[in-house]
């Protein structure tokens, strides 16, 4: 009998109003604890000085309206309803503030941190694709952990895909090849200064990840608002160890975002 071919099983699509459920009850709490700071605060504040009670509520009250904003936005946005893309960075700050409460929460619900990170990138991903972003193939840099190669291999990669042999060992041979296939930029990174290094460098219009969900998540939020889309890799090997990437999702993600070569080179042709 011949050999089986390894299944390699693929993530599920994480829920995108996880991450909004949670972050919303974070801000929540938030706001219950400014509250009680600012109720307990107000009779020495008035000895001080009458209207400071006032003030701070007021500029307490400005920064949770902020926020719970930020978060209505986000809600119109994975809705399909008209949304502000401009507060995309603020509402990200606001989401590393509270991310580590909304942590501890979803641990009381069930919920844990890769859950939570996989449908910050299913939502941001969401707000991505709602731009509807093309550029030509040079502009686009796609970038994979060094974990995206058989931990076997002899061959460096990280300063030249190209080195790979494209044996079939691992995915990077084929990432290789679709990257002479489309033309797009591909790197290899150790880790995430040299991911971040790179995208300085080559200054791309739009990044390509593959990635874990933290590694993600931080990426995403680090290059805004250059625009960025995560591919989620796969792990049957535990983290960080001869990991794999859905090729299918890869190519779908890139044909959404690259102008077909023959557009974008097809020149106006003269009147008359």
């Amino acid at each position: 009998m011949g050999k089986q071919p390894v299944m390699i099983p693929m993530p599920g699509r994480p829920k995108k109003r996880l991450f909004i459920g949670m972050i919303s009850l974070a801000t929540l709490l938030f706001a219950l604890a400014l509250f009680l700071i600012w109720y307990i605060g107000v009779p020495g504040l008035s000895r001080i000085q009458p209207m400071l009670p006032w003030i701070l509520g007021g500029i307490f009250t400005l920064i949770i309206a902020v926020a719970f904003f930020g978060i209505v936005n986000l809600v119109l946005a994975v809705s399909g309803m008209p949304y502000i893309s401009i507060l995309q960075k603020q509402t990200y700050t606001w989401i590393n503030l509270l991310f580590p409460t909304a942590v501890r929460l979803g641990k009381l619900f069930g919920v844990t941190r890769r859950q939570l990170e996989g449908s910050f990138i299913a939502v941001s991903n969401l707000l991505f694709n709602r731009k509807q972003i093309r550029v030509p193939a040079e502009r686009l840099l796609v970038l994979t952990p060094h974990c995206l190669q058989l931990a076997s291999c002899p061959h460096k990669i990280t300063r030249d895909p190209h080195n790979c042999k494209r044996c079939g060992g691992c995915d990077i041979g084929a990432l290789v090849t679709l990257a002479d296939e489309m033309g797009f930029h591909f790197f290899v990174a150790t880790g995430g200064t040299l991911a971040r290094q790179v995208v300085y460098k080559s200054r791309p219009k739009v990044v390509l990840a593959i990635a874990c969900e933290r590694d993600l998540m931080s990426g995403i939020q680090d290059v805004y608002p250059l625009p960025a889309v995560g591919v989620l890799n796969i792990r049957p090997n535990g983290p960080c160890y001869n990991t794999h990437v859905d090729m299918d999702e890869v190519r779908r993600q890139i044909e959404r975002i690259v102008i077909p070569k023959d557009s974008s080179e097809k020149k106006e042709e003269p009147h008359g």
